[in-house]
């Protein structure tokens, strides 16, 4: 059941995250296959109440386990600004409210750094992968700046300010092939199709 026709690994992506998936497929090898859930017609809401990004991800996958026979992962990332008290963190999809404005909260960490002289921020992810009856993890990261506005129009969430060290553009100015090459998601991923090649 693990395996398609082509002799690729599947693995459902506990997420509806459209951005998400368009990252994570351009960056997944040819040994794999992605199966969203959108693919299995899975509409029920996945809890994410932890308090961590690690237990984030974590209960998203053994949800998503506990109801699927096949391999599953899921990620929980968050922008660390260390002057803010390493805010927006586990929050940062829901900075400036509930609304989960990207717009909104990009402008919220913007205002609170105004009078800020450190803008030195990271992106971290976890990533949850449940098989075999086990949870695996695997982190990435990726420091940068944060800059006094919004550029570009690619990527998603904190993109369109956040300049990777390295790099004069931002997230939101790459491509998804520029962004997967350094982004914490692409380095997390790499390490669990690494793991996964490994146990065959």
């Amino acid at each position: 059941m693990y395996i398609d026709s082509k002799k690729r690994m599947k693995l459902l992506f506990a997420s509806s995250n459209e951005h998400k998936l368009t990252e994570i497929n351009a960056i997944l090898p040819h040994g794999f296959q992605l199966i969203s859930l959108k693919e299995i017609h899975f509409h029920d809401e996945i809890p994410e109440t932890a308090d961590t990004i690690e237990g984030n991800a974590i209960q998203k996958a053994t949800f998503l386990a506990d109801k699927m026979n096949i391999p599953c992962f899921a990620d929980d990332s968050g922008l660390i600004v260390p002057s803010l008290n390493g805010e927006p963190g586990v929050y940062s999809a829901r900075y400036a409210g509930p609304q989960r404005d990207a717009n909104d909260n990009m402008d919220l960490v913007m205002e609170k750094l105004d009078q800020q002289s450190d803008r030195s921020a990271y992106f971290t992810t976890i990533i949850a992968l449940y098989i075999h009856h086990k949870v695996h993890l695997f982190e990435g990261r990726i420091d940068g700046t944060i800059i006094h506005e919004k550029r570009g129009n690619n990527g998603f969430g904190y993109d369109p300010i956040f300049v990777p060290n390295g790099s004069d553009k931002t997230f939101a100015e790459m491509t998804t092939e520029e962004k997967s090459a350094m982004s914490h998601r692409g380095k997390a991923l790499a390490k669990m199709t690494e793991y996964l090649k490994r146990i065959g």
